[in-house]
């Protein structure tokens, strides 16, 4: 598939095209984001974006080792890494939750 032939869409303007019927997945109604689990095809296709640098918070977090060794085998900034698929799943909530 060309990269031309990909198009990004927000979850508001998806569910806009499937209420006109533009769906062409014949998939069921969209759930809300927190009651979809995003599953190994999801995790295929995303994409971490590193944020900007802000002020960060220092404090112990406990976390599986293995999420743990996954990340660091990854390289170099494996904690920013960690922080930016975080802070998408907070984004994603806020989103479906009416917040900014």
């Amino acid at each position: 598939m060309a990269n031309e032939d990909i198009k990004e869409y927000s979850l508001d303007e998806i569910r806009r095209k499937v209420a006109r019927g533009e769906s062409r997945t014949g998939a069921r109604p969209l759930k809300r984001n927190a009651d979809i689990e995003p599953d190994e095809d999801f995790w295929k296709r995303a994409r971490v974006v590193m944020p900007p640098p802000r002020g960060k918070k220092h404090l112990g977090l406990r976390l599986d080792q293995d999420v743990v060794d996954w990340f660091k085998a990854q390289g170099r900034g494996y904690q920013t890494r960690m922080n930016a698929v975080l802070r998408s799943y907070m984004q994603a909530q806020r989103k479906t939750d009416g917040q900014s």
